[in-house]
């Protein structure tokens, strides 16, 4: 299945980051989190992307074309010192991927960055999405396996918020009923990982918010599917959820590494 990847956002929670390249392309250890998004999808043999391109596109473009893989894995030297000397590779990241880069516009919502694509993905009856900035271990060909046996258009994983904030329920007169912490209420939210069919492009209307009218469609026709998820999810939309997912890095063996397991 091909896979359609946002990646053109302005990312100004991290700005620090931002003003030099686009969220995605901030490096998670030693490359983008848009990579590992990729090594990701390319694990479970989706290798076919379509990266939806905004805010400083050539950044994305020049890290792929110009990218070595003998800075990425292992290799060997074989003779003169580097100096003209043979390179043996132990390993491969990308060689094997399908890429389309597609300019989407600078200032366009997802919806409207999904429907730019719409003739990429032309050939798919399914076919997968997804944010650039957010990661997770979440078990791709059971969801893709169970959508392909329903008769819906749209599905995301839901997931737990992953920050801290205190979740209220009161009465019409203002008395409190409970107060919970997020992470043990029954709270889900939107996690990406989208499976989605053709018919999606009939929901959404110009200038809509992919999850926003659109799967406000789906859902009043029972069409729309989530699967909840409570395994590892992280996004990467603020500096201390960089720093996040940096430790996890630095421990070796990153939880949304599938593909070291």
């Amino acid at each position: 299945m091909k896979t359609v990847l946002f990646c053109g956002g302005l990312g100004l929670r991290l700005r620090e980051h931002s003003e030099r390249v686009p969220k995605p392309m901030v490096p998670v250890g030693y490359r983008p989190i848009l990579w590992h998004v990729m090594k990701y999808y390319a694990h479970f043999g989706h290798k076919d992307f379509i990266l939806c391109l905004g805010y400083k596109a050539d950044v994305v473009k020049e890290y792929f074309l110009n990218y070595n893989e003998a800075l990425s894995n292992d290799f060997v030297l074989d003779g003169n010192g580097g100096n003209g000397g043979r390179v043996e590779l132990l390993g491969s990241d990308i060689h094997d991927w399908r890429i389309t880069f597609a300019d989407t516009g600078l200032h366009a919502n997802i919806g409207q960055r999904l429907r730019v694509v719409r003739r990429y993905v032309a050939d798919q009856d399914v076919f997968l999405a997804n944010y650039g900035d957010v990661l997770t271990d979440a078990p791709l060909p059971e969801l893709i396996d169970d959508f392909l046996r329903r008769d819906k258009v749209a599905a995301f994983i839901a997931v737990k918020p992953n920050y801290t904030f205190h979740v209220v329920s009161m009465r019409d007169d203002g008395l409190v009923e409970a107060i919970d912490d997020v992470r043990v209420s029954d709270l889900w939210i939107n996690g990406g990982y989208m499976i989605l069919r053709q018919e999606i492009f009939d929901y959404i209307g110009e200038g809509e918010e992919l999850v926003q009218e659109p799967f406000q469609r789906l859902a009043k026709q029972d069409l729309l599917v989530g699967y909840r998820y409570q395994g590892f999810w992280a996004p990467m939309d603020t500096l201390k959820d960089h720093q996040h997912l940096e430790s996890l890095v630095d421990t070796g063996r990153p939880t949304w590494a599938v593909w070291q397991r």
